[in-house]
């Protein structure tokens, strides 16, 4: 077997340089971001204690933003228990033309989703399929596939482990106006700290305040 001295005067085999390069072959393709967008409370909640979000506001300023986010993306990916609530809403607005959200809920439709579960082995819905493996391994496969940024829509315990795990590369924080105190928040199982670098901030007539985050890598 052909032999490489390298400066540290270690003998390692061709085989083995050939492996680390299509390891770092590999790293390089990981290019996708994957996005979390969501709408909180001032004290950083997604949703009431029984899963509320009648709270929720937003204006035409905001469905523009969030129209220009839903371009720059080509795949939604989602926990097995936001999928009932997200697709039959969305399929509902789609079929609407006169609706103000009619652009964005046809994109929503029209976008592939992958829906991370483990409890199915097949998709249920149309233009959907499950992932059903780990979830580190799931993320990187879907970051290393060509195409534009990914972006995540809940729920609560799927955005949470998507955060511990440090999958997510940048934040959409739509803060809305109010303190909920005792609901249900996405970075209840961040057990360090994560550092971020704003991107930009804006502030809608509604009265949410948008925070762009980007996740700083070590």
């Amino acid at each position: 077997m052909n032999q490489l001295n390298l400066s540290e005067g270690e003998n390692r085999s061709l085989d083995e340089l050939e492996e680390e390069k299509i390891q770092m072959d590999d790293n390089k393709k990981a290019i996708r971001k994957l996005r979390m967008q969501v709408q909180i409370s001032v004290d950083g909640c997604i949703a009431g204690p029984n899963n509320e979000m009648d709270w929720l506001v937003w204006d035409n300023d905001y469905i523009k933003y969030i129209n220009e986010i839903t371009e720059s993306v080509d795949t939604i990916i989602m926990g097995r228990k936001m999928v009932d609530g997200f697709i039959p809403f969305w399929t509902e607005v789609a079929n609407k033309p006169d609706d103000p959200m009619n652009a964005i809920a046809t994109k929503m439709v029209e976008i592939p989703k992958v829906v991370f579960t483990k409890t199915l082995d097949k998709s249920e819905w149309t233009n959907t399929v499950v992932a059903t493996g780990d979830l580190n391994d799931e993320i990187f496969k879907l970051k290393s596939q060509p195409g534009k940024d990914i972006i995540v829509y809940g729920g609560v315990s799927f955005d949470s482990s998507l955060i511990k795990e440090k999958l997510i590369d940048e934040f959409y924080l739509f803060v809305n106006p109010l303190i909920i105190g005792n609901g249900k928040t996405i970075f209840r199982d961040s057990k360090e700290i994560q550092k971020l670098t704003l991107i930009e901030s804006k502030v809608f007539d509604c009265g949410l305040v948008l925070l762009h985050y980007e996740v700083k890598k070590n």
